[in-house]
């Protein structure tokens, strides 16, 4: 399974490919990140994100995207951009056909460091480890975007099986009811 990862942002928006290697060891495939000039008017900078992110679909073919979910931020500009750059991310993954799931910024510091809490340095080094990489990442947006694909690897397929079990079962009972 090969996983894009999007730590969405107006300025800067991490994305990071990671896809299962050999004996479940997970191999980065890509990283960067996707700039947009303050200077220029928001539908233009969205414009810009929305092409740079399908030129990332388009080369690296990822089987699903899992973007950061927007949780509560005190300030409200910031969560609005950070909003709007993922709602890009999901509209793109829809036109792509491409199954997507969101994690919160919690969610993928506890899948990755084992803590809910750990700061980014924390994050930063479990990721370059988890991955073996030579040095971490640059800037912190693509080291999350990484986070983000490392977490959905972990805990999005789990939680597929889960939904596929469950899935079952109802059609099953709903053949039983019929009998």
């Amino acid at each position: 399974m090969r996983v894009l990862g999007v730590d969405p942002g107006l300025t800067r928006c991490g994305l990071g490919i990671v896809e299962n290697g050999t004996a479940q060891k997970l191999v980065m495939v890509g990283v960067g990140i996707i700039q947009t000039s303050t200077d220029i008017e928001l539908a233009q900078r969205l414009l810009e994100l929305e092409t740079q992110l399908v030129v990332w679909i388009k080369e690296f073919r990822p089987d699903v995207i899992a973007v950061e979910r927007v949780f509560s931020q005190l300030n409200i500009r910031t969560a609005m951009s950070t909003g709007q750059a993922a709602g890009v991310a999901l509209l793109i993954a829809a036109r792509s056909g491409i199954p997507v799931a969101m994690h919160t910024p919690t969610e993928v510091k506890a899948a990755v460091t084992g803590s809910g809490r750990a700061d980014k340095k924390q994050v930063a080094l479990m990721v370059q480890k988890l991955l073996s990489l030579k040095e971490i990442p640059k800037p912190v947006d693509s080291t999350d975007a990484l986070a983000l694909a490392i977490c959905h690897h972990w805990r999005g397929s789990g939680n597929a099986r889960i939904e596929l079990a469950v899935a079952k079962e109802k059609a099953r009972l709903a053949k039983v009811a019929k009998k």
